[in-house]
């Protein structure tokens, strides 16, 4: 199936072409039709499965005809992050090449001045994180009463962080005659529920299992002591041919403490958290994205909608104290039908419950890993987990695999190291029946 199958212009299918992609994935080829039809879409899709375009490429379809007033967006997406914000900023720019459609991104840590620049001139498509557009509201500077479509993305992520209230007001704000995406990693019943306040008789697409990962991870465990963590990172980034990775941890203070000691022992490494500001964030994606740095250190701000193309490896630092993240976490690697592999280092009684929680998750087991350097703890020297606690019976002695060479090495030369340290006909209407809600969907306007 090509994208021209799913209904889109052929502008759009040659802008889509010419960038190298040539068949839609699963949640493409399911979204898009149902987009241009003006349905509603309550829709799942792991991570690193095409989802952003699955409504960027119809939206810009949808925007070819009309033109934007000043400080009145013709479409809002809602992002949690402001990296996944500009990400899907990077997606508009991208397929849009041969549209002129407008757009403004509002997020923290840039200046008001000029997003009220780009404001004032009128946009088509207004991409924004929830406090940054209440911010602009609240001063006179957006309206939204000519709104048509809403994305509201990584629904599950805007529920952990407490945006949802911010989210409830900013749709209080818009017509009530509109088309709403809600997008979220998993379906819960929680966030089921939530979006029964936004979408209206929507379609219920769902691409994958629930939180399940993706077969193109090969996913691994070592087990170990706290104070040996460290040892155990870089002597897997010695082994393992690691062309750029993500190194997660759970607690931004120690994201300084490993980027230093990585930095000490010969790595090239920069850090990402949600205390740094704005631009030092962006500066530090674009020194990763570009390859000048192979190696970004990162809290789980980093976790959804970071997308880098060829993702060799993740490692977990530390154990996800969410098992949701974990899923979140492994899929930065093995996008788009590409092979990577992750590695989680654990450590600990705490860590044994959460190893135990992910793979219930999951559904399967994550294979322990030795490695032969002195240093590393095995998997036979791990605390024994409780009975309902998944672990394979036999360990896996790990070898390098061979693998193409990368331009720019993220480990040095071993020496002597100091131990310190993601078109058929759309299915028949699937959801719930019509609500008494004051949101009149798209599609029974036309």
């Amino acid at each position: 199936m090509k994208f021209s199958d799913l209904g889109l212009s052929s502008e759009l299918s040659r802008a889509v072409a010419d960038l190298g992609y040539e068949s839609p994935t699963p949640i493409q080829e399911k979204s898009i039709p149902v987009v241009l039809m003006g349905r509603d879409i309550l829709g799942s899709a792991q991570t690193g499965t095409g989802k952003t375009a699955s409504f960027t490429l119809p939206m810009i379809d949808i925007l070819a005809s009309g033109r934007a007033k000043a400080r009145l967006p013709r479409t809002l997406i809602l992002a949690p992050t402001r990296e996944l914000a500009a990400q899907v900023a990077d997606s508009f720019e991208k397929f849009s090449v041969n549209n002129k459609l407008s757009m403004a991104l509002l997020i923290g840590g840039v200046s008001f001045a000029d997003q009220n620049a780009a404001l004032s001139k009128g946009v088509d498509v207004l991409i924004a994180t929830p406090g940054r557009l209440l911010d602009h509201f609240e001063r006179g500077k957006v309206l939204l009463n000519d709104v048509k479509i809403l994305v509201i993305d990584e629904a599950d992520r805007m529920l952990d962080m407490g945006f949802i209230p911010d989210v409830e007001r900013i749709v209080s704000l818009l017509p009530r005659m509109r088309q709403t995406l809600f997008f979220s990693a998993t379906l819960s019943d929680d966030i089921q529920k939530i979006g029964s306040k936004f979408v209206m008789n929507p379609k219920i697409i769902e691409v994958a299992p629930p939180a399940s990962t993706a077969e193109t991870v090969a996913q691994h465990l070592i087990w170990t002591e706290t104070k040996s963590k460290r040892q155990v990172l870089r002597d897997l980034l010695a082994v393992e041919q690691v062309k750029n990775a993500v190194i997660f941890c759970n607690r931004k203070r120690d994201i300084s403490t490993l980027v230093t000691s990585l930095k000490r022992h010969g790595f090239s490494a920069v850090a990402l958290h949600g205390d740094m500001t704005q631009s030092a964030r962006l500066d530090a994606l674009q020194k990763f994205k570009d390859g000048d740095v192979p190696l970004l250190i990162a809290s789980d701000v980093a976790a959804r909608g970071l997308d880098i193309a060829g993702l060799s490896h993740v490692f977990n630092f530390d154990v996800p104290m969410s098992a949701e993240d974990y899923v979140h976490r492994i899929g930065r690697t093995g996008r788009a039908g590409k092979s990577g592999r992750a590695f989680t280092i654990a450590a600990g009684k705490d860590d044994i419950k959460y190893i135990g929680a992910i793979e219930k998750l999951i559904g399967k087991p994550i294979p322990p890993i030795e490695l032969d350097q002195a240093s590393i703890v095995t998997a036979a020297s791990t605390p024994a987990p409780a009975d309902d606690d998944p672990q394979p019976d036999k360990k896996q002695k790990r070898k390098a695999k061979p693998g193409e060479s990368a331009k720019k090495p993220a480990v040095p030369a071993r020496k002597n190291r100091n131990r310190d340290d993601e078109l058929p006909s759309p299915p028949d209407c699937q959801g719930s029946t019509m609500r008494e809600t004051g949101h009149i969907p798209a599609f029974l306007t036309r």
